[in-house]
């Protein structure tokens, strides 16, 4: 349900009802791209099921999803076309045509072309868990969960949402766990780790299936090379990568955890959010514990 987190804190003082979500994320439902639009978002059915809520809530979570579609225009077709828009008014104006003019006519190409152009689709996952004031986005890059979050604060009037912020930051963190060969309670060390150098160089070693428990590793570290990346499990149930900007990546749900939990596509739905959910809201609070607590909020 989840592959990668970016966790956030909402500010003090928010609430809204079942109601007032559903009716505010119904003004912002996806719909598909116009002719000539480019890019379109939207919120979608987390279920999957069409007329089903937009807000779905299971064992107290709520969950939503954000779909966006986005017209794929290649760049050598734009310029191609460019080129023969260009070719067309030297020839009967026995001109070229200069630089703004070429910026204006890659702009109709684009418009002309918009169209014709095949459209992928992608969909985040979006978790609000209001019992402990916590956003979690299911997002691959800290600009596509920004993306999520300037649309939930345009949906909901008086939501503020900040990174969460650790005493200690992940790097400093990993770096300890690695030189010292002792992870924080709870965890252990996989065997996946990136190590980058903080010099000019920008150097980068990194581990795929290798024990990291090693001289190699430490003298590495000894040496300066700050951990990026660490691949770590949380009570033997979840996996994840750690990242040094403390995105949570490749989160694994281990053997076992899922089992007995599909008896329907509708009912498999709440299992695997009330488990999924049920685990990660003990992971994050332990995680952030390992980092030495959360920074407090500005007052």
């Amino acid at each position: 349900m989840f592959k990668n987190l970016i966790v956030y804190r909402i500010a003090a003082g928010w609430s809204v009802g079942a109601a007032q979500m559903q009716e505010s994320l119904e003004k912002a439902r996806f719909v598909e791209c116009g002719a000539t639009q480019p890019i379109s978002s939207g919120w979608v059915e987390p279920r999957g099921v069409a007329h089903a809520p937009l807000a779905e809530v299971v064992a107290g979570q709520l969950l939503l999803k954000l779909a966006t579609e986005q017209k794929v225009l290649p760049a050598a077709v734009v310029k191609r076309r460019v080129d023969e828009m260009a070719a067309h008014i030297e020839k009967s104006s026995g001109r070229k045509p200069g630089k703004k003019q070429k910026k204006e006519l890659k702009e109709d190409a684009v418009l002309e072309l918009l169209p014709q152009a095949f459209t992928k689709q992608a969909a985040i996952n979006v978790w609000l868990d209001a019992q402990h004031m916590l956003l979690l986005i299911d997002a691959s890059s800290p600009a596509r969960a920004d993306e999520v979050v300037t649309l939930l604060v345009k949906s909901f009037e008086g939501l503020s949402v900040s990174h969460v912020a650790t005493v200690e930051s992940a790097a400093v963190a990993m770096t300890r766990w690695l030189a010292s060969g002792e992870p924080p309670a709870g965890f252990t060390v996989d065997r996946e780790c990136e190590l980058k150098s903080a010099d000019e160089m920008k150097s980068v070693v990194r581990y795929a299936r290798h024990p990291l428990d090693t001289d190699e590793v430490r003298r590495y570290v000894n040496e300066g090379k700050l951990p990026t990346k660490l691949a770590l499990t949380w009570q033997g149930r979840v996996s994840f990568l750690l990242t040094d900007t403390m995105q949570i990546k490749k989160i694994t749900f281990l053997d076992g955890v899922f089992e007995g939990s599909k008896p329907g596509k509708d009912e498999a739905f709440d299992a695997d959010a009330a488990i999924a959910t049920g685990d990660l809201r003990q992971l994050i609070p332990d995680l952030i514990d390992a980092l030495g607590g959360e920074q407090p909020l500005p007052a």
